[in-house]
């Protein structure tokens, strides 16, 4: 016995396609953005694996490690502590953006999005820029939220900090794929989440903290 057919020769009933619903094209673009975008990720992160830069490779290895539960900033945060009361009331601000994001990434962006970490073998990326492969999820980037959240309050604060404390926390994002650990995707979207970060630090800062008309994204 056969499925019976329609007018244009299609079959219907439980073994026919299921009819397209109203919203099944809008999924179906959507998933095909997200694939190439995906596609564009892997090809980046190939591009900088087979790109040689032996003259870098220590220097952004060390970085990275620098930048392990943020130490880097910390340290930053430390040293404007010892300043006087608008370097201090920076250094309050950035420490509390560096937890913000650090949560926000950790706690929530890597237990709602289970992506892989890159297979670095693979993709052949050189020894002499690997750092130890972190457990957890890839996305987004922790490193790169939390440098960037830092640059970015303190430098609301400290409006002459903002262009090093900006190419620092680039620097970090950036070493992240370097040493083969995060995918440039991760690190977009930790940069965005360190952003929404700090801000998130300045609104909750005490009102002498916040500088008027001054945020500006690193």
């Amino acid at each position: 016995m056969t499925e019976p057919t329609h007018a244009d020769g299609g079959t219907r009933g439980p073994l026919g396609p299921p009819p397209a619903g109203p919203g099944s094209a809008p999924k179906r673009a959507l998933e095909a953005v997200l694939r190439d975008l995906r596609a564009v990720d892997g090809a980046l992160y190939a591009a900088v694996a087979g790109t040689s830069t032996p003259a870098l490779d220590r220097a952004l290895r060390r970085l990275s490690h620098a930048a392990d539960h943020s130490k880097v900033s910390l340290g930053i945060a430390a040293a404007l502590a010892l300043g006087g009361a608008r370097a201090r009331h920076a250094a309050l601000v950035g420490v509390g953006a560096v937890a913000v994001a650090s949560a926000s990434a950790n706690l929530l962006g890597k237990r709602l999005v289970h992506r892989a970490r890159p297979d670095r073998e693979a993709a052949r990326v050189t020894v002499d820029r690997h750092v130890p492969m972190p457990a957890s999820a890839s996305f987004p980037s922790g490193h790169t939220a939390a440098a960037v959240a830092f640059a970015t309050a303190v430098g609301v604060v400290l409006p002459e900090a903002a262009v090093p404390l900006g190419a620092l926390a680039g620097a970090v994002g950036y070493s992240r794929v370097h040493t083969g650990v995060h995918y440039p995707g991760d690190v977009a979207a930790g940069a965005v989440l360190g952003i929404a970060s700090a801000a998130a630090a300045l609104a909750a800062a005490p009102a002498r903290v916040r500088q008027p008309n001054t945020f500006t994204a690193w």
